[in-house]
């Protein structure tokens, strides 16, 4: 099979539970970059946590970044592609968070606010590789932001997520990115739109895309690819929007797609 972009998911698809990147799935994305292909990690973190895993992975290009609200070009850190809105427009959604103390914080292109940061969210963030500013009031942040995210039980984000149909402001859209998470962005901006966007700018068509990915933030990419293919840990939903289905995070389930589809040779 000759795929000219492939499209991975960073969290839960090319990272195992651990956040770690085994060597098998290292070496299966070497293989496929060094057949010719363009890797571009698609992930709902911003650079300063994802250019880390291009670097492990050893390779540079063009990383999707807060689940494509910002397209970022490496090495540089150019901002080729960016959706943002000002803070104002989610003055409701941040009343709403403050009123049940649920946590939550905002992204420009390269930085992360929140007002708190309790002992929970603390050791979330440090499992990501990362720790915000904080800053009094978010409202006051004084620049436009790509991401506003929430973060809690997922009983707390099942209920947001109802709740958000009645506040969600006119120009944005709520996202579930993980059980624990919900992202607001702009509506012109997701995993999917920016994968296109890329592949146009590249004049590579759509069948000559695979898309790798293992939640609901994934489920556009995966059907605008050529070839979208689940993680066996993603959710039953996920799996029926894709066209196949590979192992989960924890057995490598990227370098097992890409030895399926002839871009890797696995070593015994």
């Amino acid at each position: 099979m000759d795929y000219s972009m492939i499209a991975l998911d960073v969290d839960g698809t090319l990272l195992n539970d651990d956040h770690e990147l085994t060597e098998a799935t290292k070496r299966a994305v070497r293989d496929a970059h060094a057949q010719g292909a363009k890797i571009v990690l698609c992930t709902g973190r911003g650079p300063a946590n994802a250019i880390p895993v291009l670097e492990e992975l050893g390779l540079d290009g063009v990383l999707i970044t807060h689940n494509g609200a910002a397209t970022v070009q490496v090495p540089g850190g150019r901002v080729l592609h960016e959706y943002g809105f000002e803070p104002q427009q989610v003055s409701g959604l941040i009343s709403y968070c403050r009123e049940r103390g649920i946590h939550f914080d905002v992204c420009t292109a390269y930085e992360m606010f929140a007002e708190a940061i309790g002992a929970t969210a603390a050791a979330m963030y440090g499992k990501f590789m990362l720790m915000p500013h904080t800053i009094p009031d978010v409202l006051r942040l004084g620049q436009s932001i790509v991401k506003f995210t929430l973060f809690g039980t997922p009983e707390e984000m099942d209920k947001a997520e109802q709740d958000f149909a009645r506040l969600q402001p006119e120009g944005l859209h709520a996202l579930r990115s993980g059980d624990s998470f919900i992202d607001v962005m702009s509506t012109a901006a997701s995993k999917g739109k920016a994968v296109q966007q890329l592949a146009e700018q590249w004049q590579v068509p759509r069948e000559r895309i695979m898309a790798i990915g293992n939640y609901y933030n994934d489920v556009e990419m995966l059907q605008y690819a050529g070839l979208g293919i689940a993680m066996d840990n993603a959710p039953e939903a996920v799996k029926r929007a894709a066209d196949a289905v590979t192992s989960s995070n924890n057995e490598d389930g990227v370098a097992a797609a890409f030895a399926k589809y002839g871009l890797h040779t696995p070593q015994h």
